[in-house]
């Protein structure tokens, strides 16, 4: 998506470790007017799955979700990472952050993934695959059908999209990153 991947040679910030802030217009600070066009852009790219749920993560995967959810006029749940003790039937799932170097626990109530859905997964990033990956076994848990995964942002040189690509999973990302070597952002054509 161009405009996309002009915000991210723009603004985009490379630090060592191959990380990429996009803060300033995704994931801290947002750009409403550019999280509408790529929600756009995915629910076209998804518009024949025959989606009945939006699923994320919390917190960076909910705007871009709950665009998509609103767009394709559908509901969205979205995973907690710390359990609530009023949660009932719980699917959890360990899931390690490659940005915070650490793991947690992801859940979601069964009311709300259940048996028959058919879900698609919508998150910003894609690098290694473990937050999709979790979303994966919590819809395995109940029955669910993850039938297609939406990233605003690919990194390519890291093994997620190749992961579940594998799997025969669906995947549509509206920029890809080739490489951040050097601290210098070097996109898909």
């Amino acid at each position: 998506m161009k405009a996309l991947k002009e915000r991210i040679l723009k603004d985009g910030k490379c630090l060592e470790g191959g990380i990429l802030k996009v803060d300033s217009f995704i994931n801290h600070q947002m750009d409403p007017v550019l999280m509408m066009e790529m929600a756009k852009e995915l629910a076209e790219r998804f518009k024949e799955a025959k989606i009945d749920k939006i699923v994320t993560i919390e917190a960076s995967g909910i705007a871009p979700a709950v665009m998509v959810a609103y767009l394709m006029r559908c509901p969205l749940v979205f995973a907690k990472k710390k359990v609530p003790s009023t949660m009932e039937g719980i699917l959890k799932s360990e899931v390690f952050s490659f940005t915070k170097s650490r793991s947690y626990t992801i859940c979601m109530s069964d009311t709300y993934m259940s048996k028959g859905d058919r879900c698609l997964f919508i998150d910003d990033f894609l690098a290694n695959g473990n937050a999709a990956t979790g979303i994966l076994d919590m819809a395995a848990q109940v029955g669910a059908e993850i039938v297609g995964m939406g990233f605003l942002i690919e990194k390519a040189f890291q093994r997620g999209g190749e992961l579940l690509r594998g799997k025969g999973i669906h995947i549509e990302s509206l920029a890809i990153i080739e490489s951040l070597d050097n601290c210098e952002i070097k996109l898909k054509e």
